[in-house]
């Protein structure tokens, strides 16, 4: 019975401290699961029309709704779901934050 507890208790802090990791962005930079905060970074970094992929890598805390996508009508007042503007080759050149 303890040793059933102590395993529990083991798997419980486990869990919870998997849930505090702090990842990086490719530019070394702490990523924020809180949404953007640096809006003139980021505006830097849309202007340098990045695909898909380098969006992902670079905000993996935002969610990138893309043409198509269905999404739902909340509020959102941390920058967390960002609304892109495509050009033909599938690169973001600029967009918004619903």
């Amino acid at each position: 019975m303890r040793t059933r507890l102590l395993a529990l208790s083991i798997l419980g802090v486990a869990v919870a401290l998997g849930g505090c990791h702090h990842g990086t962005r490719p530019d070394g930079s702490r990523i924020s699961k809180a949404g953007v905060t640096d809006m003139a970074g980021f505006e830097a970094f849309i202007a340098t029309h990045p695909t898909q992929q380098q969006f992902k890598a670079m905000y993996p805390g935002v969610l990138l709704m893309l043409p198509g996508m269905i999404s739902t009508m909340e509020i959102r007042y941390d920058n967390s779901r960002f609304f892109p503007q495509m050009d033909k080759d599938g690169r973001i050149i600029g967009g918004d934050f619903h």
